[in-house]
Formats: C-alpha cells, structure tokens, sequence
C-alpha cells in the first residue's frame, strides 16, 4: 500500500508540474527584424554551391601600370560556367559597369564609366572592332 500511494503522489506532483510549465509556455516569437545585415562580402550560390553573385569591398592596391586604385565596392553577376558576364564597381575616383560577351569571348563587352569628370561608353566586338562614345 506504502508504493501505491508513493506512486499516486509523484504522479499527482508530476501532474501539477506539467500543468505549471504549459501554463507557463508561449509560442516562439522573433525578437523583431535586425535592420541592417553587415558585413565584408556577401555571396549568393546556386544548388551545386558554385558562386553566382557576390558583392564586395577591394581594399586600394597598386595596378601593373603602376596606378593606385582606390578601394573598390564590386557587384558580380556569375553565369553558370562560372564567368562574371555583369561587374558594377564604385569608388571614390570612378564607377562603372561591364556586360561581358558569354563564355569563350575575351573581348566582347560593354563599359559605360566615369572617372573624375570624364565619361564614356565602350563597345567591343570578339573581332577586335572597338568604338568609344564620349560627350
């Protein structure tokens, strides 16, 4: 008799207990939406993990020509072969975008820009004809 009631007890007790905690539990809420997503890259990538999209910050450097460039903000649109066909860049000194032929073109491209307080827009064909338009 000693264990039944010992039992009916510690199961009244875990009753009381499991009535407390539910009593006591509300659904999962997000805290609130962060406002800002920060950080030194970002990278968007396909099923397979290959990088489709990337957006970055180039810290200044200094160029084959000898030319130091600024530090760069750089946008690159990926096609599935892993060539970057779109560049957006900014800097301080220049902006600029690029439409890059498809895979297996080295110099078909489009490339409006503005350094300082020049512009133009470039055009170049695979067949090496190449036409700049300036103001």
């Amino acid at each position: 008799m000693k264990i039944q009631r010992l039992l009916v007890v510690l199961t009244l007790v875990n009753l009381v207990l499991l009535v407390v905690t539910l009593a006591q539990m509300r659904p999962a809420v997000a805290e609130g939406v962060a406002p800002v997503l920060r950080g030194r890259a970002l990278q968007i990538v396909d099923e397979r993990g290959q990088v489709r999209a990337s957006i970055a910050v180039l810290p200044a450097s200094t160029q084959k020509d000898g030319s130091v460039s600024s530090e760069t903000v750089l946008l690159r649109l990926i096609t599935e072969k892993g060539r970057p066909s779109v560049k957006i860049a900014a800097s301080e000194e220049t902006a600029g975008v690029a439409f890059v032929g498809p895979t297996g073109t080295k110099n078909t491209y489009v490339q409006p820009w503005a350094k300082g307080t020049t512009s133009a827009l470039t055009l170049k064909d695979e067949d090496g004809r190449e036409q700049i338009i300036k103001p």
